[in-house]
């Protein structure tokens, strides 16, 4: 059973603890937070995997542009797929890719658009 399922009442002022959701970096975050404005306790497993991103997110990666049929390749480390999701149920599913600015491109995964509808 998940901790959170139970009450938590707020160390300062004992009142019960609310569900709530908070969004670092676009990460969606479990939270408690008090009523009173006291305390906030982000869901550890959730902290975890913010960490594990911002890891990744710090990390710089030197990839080869290859040349397949008449378009070009790059490949997508596999730490970064599988942080995202398991990589199998990615595997020939369609990505958005949209040329931002000059010099920078933008690849959006399919699970990454259901989250922002």
């Amino acid at each position: 059973m998940d901790i959170f399922e139970h009450t938590i009442l707020c160390k300062k002022c004992n009142a019960p603890m609310q569900k709530a959701k908070v969004i670092r970096n676009g990460f969606g975050l479990r939270a408690l937070i008090c009523p009173m404005g006291h305390d906030k306790i982000i869901h550890p497993a959730d902290e975890e995997e913010y960490r594990k991103f911002k890891e990744l997110r710090q990390k710089e990666y030197k990839v080869k542009m290859r040349i397949v049929g008449n378009s070009y390749a790059v490949s997508i480390p596999k730490e970064i797929v599988s942080f995202m999701q398991d990589s199998e149920s990615l595997m020939n599913d369609m990505v958005r890719l949209c040329f931002e600015d000059a010099g920078r491109l933008s690849l959006t995964f399919k699970d990454m658009e259901k989250k922002d509808e």
